[in-house]
């Protein structure tokens, strides 16, 4: 696929302003591509939109498929007659500068539960008509459900820690599991229907206002997951169904032990059909999900750094090598051109880039990491092809007023020589550096936007407290500002055609 010059804004729904402790799929959501269209912008990128578990990180999810039920919007379900006004009065006020998951989930999950009684309960036959066609649809879906079902049944404790019979998914544990818990699973399909009506909404309003959006597909999924659980065969697991080998990333710069994240490695060779189709079938659920896809650790296909599990760190790693072109060359058989973008920060190899380039997939350019005085390096904007996408940062960085306070006085006078701008407004400086490049796409998050500093980062890699929990406020999206944006946009020529 070729990327045109165009420009967009990241920013996950979790962050978007609402009454009721998380952004949501509703009338906030619509509201932000008003703003994205209104500041000229053609791309909203977000992040993974999987149900969150541990730490509440949208990149360790119970499912490569299913949605965040936390997104569903309770006033969608008023004009859907799931709930009434009446139900949304009983939710407690939660502020709107960050998100509350400890309180806004137990109170947004009852509500829910309100929702899938009257559902249940509806005589509304065009309405369930649509229900078992969303089931017939989705294959994922009846181990999803079953999965979060077994899953609360047993106080959210992962698969691999359950009983024999249905850890390893006995054939009579799984239907004695599906007549005992038949409410809870058909709870979780509702939640899944709604979601994806809601999202698929919202991608149609978008696309009506010219807008396309951007996904996330983290290369691996979590070890407490439907994945793992219904595809142990998929996985480096051993015959007690533990992993082998886990994830992450070696020793480098910015950490002495490296980066160990824990989740579990495919078995790219023993079992290529199988995954591959697995991986077919992810993929194809995203496309839906999104117009453009982004690959986070796109690297791994080429080589990926494995863990012996249960190691403290990540230094004990060893290389190994990836699925390299023969995956892509069969996902685009099955799938047709993939719409991709391929994350390739960190330790790249001249493989990883003739594997982006061989399928011409966009790589990744930050700015925040282009003014280190001390060292040449390849994110400064003269050393870009067109075929990036430029960030002033990303959801894993400080925003760029926190970086540039932060940086070392060498890196801030560098900063201010190459940018030629005084270091008031730096942030503006660095969206003028992003949209002026000659990469085919420059992307900033929302905060970059409005100049915020440390306090708005979204995420601190290695770390799991109070991340992810970032919200905007309503009165933020200006119209003045979305001008201003228009018109640097329009100035760089990044104007979708």
């Amino acid at each position: 696929m070729k990327f045109e010059r165009t420009s967009g804004i990241l920013l996950h729904p979790t962050s978007l302003p609402g009454k009721y402790g998380i952004g949501t799929l509703g009338i906030q959501a619509r509201e932000f591509i008003d703003f994205l269209a209104k500041a000229k912008q053609h791309y909203w990128q977000v992040l993974p939109l999987g149900p969150t578990g541990f730490a509440d990180s949208p990149y360790q999810c119970f499912s490569a498929h299913a949605g965040n039920p936390n997104l569903i919007d309770l006033e969608e379900l008023v004009r859907d007659r799931l709930l009434t006004e009446r139900d949304l009065e009983t939710f407690p006020y939660l502020g709107d500068g960050s998100v509350n998951f400890e309180l806004a989930i137990p109170e947004r999950m009852r509500l829910l539960e309100v929702a899938f009684n009257r559902f249940t309960n509806l005589d509304d036959q065009r309405q369930k008509l649509k229900y078992r066609n969303f089931q017939k649809e989705h294959r994922w879906l009846n181990d999803y459900a079953l999965f979060r079902a077994i899953h609360a049944a047993k106080a959210q404790k992962p698969w691999y820690t359950w009983e024999e019979p249905i850890k390893r998914r006995d054939p009579n544990a799984i239907i004695q599991y599906q007549q005992q818990l038949r409410e809870e699973i058909e709870y979780q399909k509702f939640l899944q229907f709604i979601f994806f009506k809601q999202w698929l909404a919202i991608k149609d309003y978008a696309h009506k206002r010219s807008v396309r959006i951007i996904g996330d597909i983290p290369i691996y999924v979590a070890l407490d997951s439907a994945d793992t659980w219904a595809n142990t065969s998929l996985f480096e697991f051993d015959s007690d169904q533990k992993p082998l080998l886990v994830g992450g990333v070696p020793p480098d710069y910015f950490s002495t032990s490296g980066q160990l994240w824990g989740n579990p490695i495919f078995r790219w060779r023993e079992v290529r059909e199988e995954l591959y189709q697995w991986w077919v079938d992810r993929i194809r659920t995203n496309l839906l999900l999104f117009d453009v896809v982004r690959i986070d650790h796109f690297r791994g296909f080429a080589a990926y750094w494995a863990v012996p599990y249960g190691d403290k760190t990540a230094e004990n790693g060893t290389w190994v090598t990836g699925p390299g072109s023969d995956f892509f060359e069969s996902m685009i058989e099955q799938l047709g051109p993939l719409p991709v973008i391929a994350e390739d920060l960190g330790v790249i190899t001249p493989d990883v880039n003739e594997l982006r380039d061989m399928f011409r997939f966009p790589g990744m350019k930050i700015l925040s990491f282009a003014f280190d005085s001390a060292e040449v390096n390849n994110y400064l904007p003269y050393t870009y092809g067109k075929n990036y996408v430029v960030y002033t940062g990303t959801h894993d960085n400080d925003t760029i007023v926190g970086w540039f306070r932060s940086a070392s006085e060498p890196d801030r006078k560098f900063a201010l020589e190459y940018l030629n701008h005084p270091e008031e407004e730096i942030h503006w400086a660095m969206i003028r550096l992003a949209w002026a490049s000659v990469a085919s796409t420059a992307i900033i998050p929302l905060q970059d936007l409005f100049g915020l500093d440390t306090t708005a980062r979204m995420n601190i890699p290695g770390t799991t407290d109070n991340n992810w929990r970032w919200r905007a406020r309503k009165d933020d999206f200006t119209d003045e500002l979305a001008q201003k944006m228009a018109e640097i946009t329009r100035l760089y020529g990044r104007i979708a055609r």
